[in-house]
């Protein structure tokens, strides 16, 4: 660069620095031009060009649309030995969706709904909120609330907050009427039949009791889809298998066949992908069964947890595949946004585009 009267070529150097050559094959920053009218589809699209999370939104409809493609080509291998139908391969890709609790309290539920009725998933896990607050809201509803309410004074009125939301203990009262008998004919069939219970049987038998169609317990257990939780005591249904473990003792639930059956789905699986959404053990849970067959072919993370702590939670899919969770050859993505704002519209990117853009699609 040539120097200039009166500008000290230091200065030029460091400001004017020469680029390299950039990609042949590269995207230019280019966001939605609403002169175009409003448009939600091409909106959507236009997040990959957008730049920051968007990008990482567009990267992750592509991932799942990937998942989705690779679930519709024909199974390899039959699995005709299989003799438990929640666990039996179904599809080309078996795609793992993990959701904690607070997506079951939220509206993300009916989301998650929508996935499960259709059979567009083939296993589940969540922890005990995620199961619980399901069932209870087809007993009574959540309602909306603030992020600034007193918590002193909504413990004293029975309200319980769950971030922006309020649950009225009484929720939880009816939830304990409607759940205790059932736990009464699981011990009384675990004594007369003996029938060993694991959490994700417990999980079926609750969504077959419910009868409710709004459930997405209800939907697991009708099409088959087995909802897994590890940490199935770790709520109020754990409140309520104590209170039941005094007034009715003799309860067993096994976690030991729990393991066995969400790490068969993995090592069956022809491919497999996970969609996780949020952290904790739902997260590691569906990471490690596929650990089993040495990594998902496909991942998309949605959480706001950050890894500098070490956290589970907060690591990315890479440091997912330096322990053969995810295979080095996929394109795993993560959004770091909040699920409630950004996974409705991926489905509507994905799932729920597919299915309605399907002529042959028939209505569960």
């Amino acid at each position: 660069m040539a120097a200039e009267p009166g500008i000290p070529s230091v200065a030029l150097e460091a400001v004017l620095k020469k680029s390299s050559s950039l990609p042949k094959n590269k995207e230019l920053v280019k966001g939605y031009d609403f002169n175009d009218g409003v448009d939600y589809h091409a909106l959507l699209q236009s997040y990959k060009t957008s730049g920051f999370q968007a990008t990482n939104f567009g990267l992750a409809v592509e991932e799942i649309n990937k998942m989705i493609a690779c679930r519709r080509e024909p199974l390899v291998n039959e699995d005709v030995l299989e003799t438990d139908p929640f666990i039996q391969r179904k599809h080309h890709c078996t795609i793992f969706l993990g959701y904690t609790s607070n997506m079951a309290s939220a509206g993300v539920r009916d989301t998650i709904r929508f996935l499960v009725q259709h059979k567009m998933v083939d296993c589940v896990v969540t922890s005990a909120g995620g199961v619980e607050e399901d069932l209870i809201k087809c007993l009574a509803p959540t309602i909306i609330g603030k992020f600034s309410l007193d918590g002193a004074q909504l413990r004293d009125n029975g309200l319980n907050r769950i971030g922006n939301l309020i649950v009225p203990n009484e929720n939880y009262c009816k939830f304990e009427d409607w759940v205790m008998p059932i736990l009464d004919e699981l011990l009384e069939e675990q004594q007369s039949k003996n029938i060993i219970w694991t959490p994700s049987k417990v999980i079926t038998r609750l969504g077959e009791k419910i009868a409710n169609p709004d459930s997405i317990c209800y939907w697991a257990a009708k099409n088959e889809i087995p909802i897994f939780s590890p940490a199935l005591t770790d709520g109020s249904l754990g409140d309520m298998i104590y209170f039941h473990s005094y007034r009715n003792p003799g309860l067993v639930i096994d976690i030991v066949q729990d393991i066995r059956r969400v790490n068969s789905i993995a090592v069956k699986a022809e491919n497999s992908g996970m969609i996780i959404i949020g952290g904790g053990v739902i997260k590691h849970h569906i990471c490690n069964s596929n650990l089993m067959r040495n990594g998902a072919d496909y991942a998309v993370y949605i959480n706001t947890a950050n890894e500098f702590d070490g956290s589970d939670s907060g690591a990315r899919p890479d440091e997912a595949v330096s322990w053969g969770k995810i295979k080095k050859t996929a394109t795993p993505v993560k959004v770091y946004a909040d699920a409630t704002l950004v996974f409705p519209l991926i489905v509507a990117e994905t799932f729920a585009f597919s299915f309605h853009s399907s002529a042959n699609h028939v209505k569960d």
